[in-house]
């Protein structure tokens, strides 16, 4: 114990960010909120990726990014050299469910090689914290009559992608033990909001509806997810970084639990339409598809956290941002709006950075909204209310 203690008030003096389009999120949090950490995001900039998200930090003197793959042990180990980093966050991942069962190989070389390349590159800088960011799904299905998972609770995936997350948790797992590699493991409900790429079913019908397309539910949509504003997950993530235990797993749970039906119901509300087969329509299901996810957060709250965003004012926040920004911000998305995505392999430079009306976009973005950031009474930067992503930088409101 005095060696997990010991480890858990380390300092950060540079902090990689391994990442996915959902983590944009807390790369800005860390960088606005603590300008003594110099933040490094190192990304791939795969399909799901877009330098947009970080325009706004490129005149942030604590921030920097890396082009890279987390497949490539010399990619990630020039990283660690050149900026001499001493904390990582493992977000990386491919991630969308619905194309892990066509291309279950893509998802077995990035989450489960990548975390490999990742943890070895990781012992040999002699890393000071590892957080490696795993997902809800590892647990499997949850029956409705079952009591919410324990991080002590069975891993038990269903499908490929949760499958690659679980086998990445095992490699984690035993470079803590052989290696003493200083190690946490958090697993995730469903994060959603603005600047995420829209696969996921927020913005994907979010975009459908503002075309003025139907959305499409897979099955009979009584499916139930839980979802956690971005704002509130940046603050989770934010409380493991600095008050975790080494060695430790941490469940993020949501006290919002939604079924895909509720949901269409909810945005088609946020659009002012009505509940008929002229919006909703139904298709066949995944091969498998987990009827609900449920996990307990005490330990975290424990240490802490609390969830601040209800989910209709999330979502009614998201809903605003991507009808004002969505298409703008992703270039073309015709590929990923349906009902089974394909995802086509990205040019050298994607289409989407090349869009010479996003320069307008960022501006827009800056001035949409005014108002510094709230702070909790712990000291953890709070991003959970109209002004989540409004930051106070040199006197200057920006929206981020």
């Amino acid at each position: 114990m005095n060696f997990l203690c010991s480890w858990m008030r380390s300092r950060v003096d540079v902090l990689l960010i391994v990442e996915i389009s959902s983590a944009s999120w807390v790369v800005r949090h860390l960088v606005l909120t603590y300008p003594e950490y110099h933040i490094v995001c190192f990304d791939k900039l795969d399909y799901c990726a877009t330098l947009n998200n970080h325009h706004i930090l490129d005149s942030q003197p604590n921030f920097s990014f890396f082009q890279g793959d987390v497949a490539s042990p010399a990619d990630v180990t020039a990283c660690l050299e050149q900026y001499k980093v001493d904390t990582i966050f493992h977000f990386a991942a491919q991630s969308h469910v619905d194309l892990s069962f066509g291309n279950s190989y893509g998802f077995t070389a990035t989450n489960v090689y990548g975390t490999h390349v990742m943890l070895e590159c990781a012992k040999a800088a002699q890393i000071r914290r590892f957080i490696h960011i795993s997902t809800d799904e590892v647990y499997g299905e949850v029956d409705e009559d079952s009591e919410d998972l324990m991080e002590s609770s069975i891993l038990a995936p269903t499908n490929p992608y949760a499958a690659s997350k679980a086998a990445a948790e095992m490699l984690v797992n035993a470079y803590w033990k052989s290696f003493k590699l200083p190690v946490m493991i958090v697993r995730s409900n469903n994060v959603y909001g603005p600047h995420q790429y829209p696969e996921k079913v927020i913005p994907k019908f979010t975009c459908l509806l503002e075309r003025g397309q139907k959305v499409v539910l897979h099955g009979d949509g009584k499916h139930t997810r839980r979802y956690l504003f971005a704002g509130d997950a940046a603050d989770a993530f934010d409380t493991i970084l600095h008050k975790g235990l080494i060695g430790q797993i941490y469940n993020v749970g949501s006290a919002d639990e939604i079924s895909n039906l509720t949901l269409c119901s909810k945005l088609l509300k946020e659009f002012g339409l009505p509940e008929s087969n002229d919006w909703i329509s139904h298709s066949q299901d995944r091969p498998f598809n987990d009827r609900r996810y449920a996990v307990n957060g005490q330990k975290l709250r424990d240490l802490g956290w609390q969830q601040n965003t209800p989910f209709d004012k999330g979502l009614k926040m998201t809903v605003e941002w991507y009808r004002k920004y969505g298409e703008r911000w992703w270039g073309n998305i015709d590929d990923t709006l349906g009902t089974f995505p394909v995802i086509k392999s990205p040019p050298l430079v994607p289409e989407h950075k090349l869009r010479g009306n996003l320069d307008s976009v960022l501006v827009e973005e800056r001035k949409a909204m005014q108002g510094p950031q709230p702070t909790s009474a712990n000291g953890v930067h709070k991003a959970t209310d109209e002004s989540a992503t409004v930051a106070q930088v040199n006197g200057q409101n920006i929206h981020v």
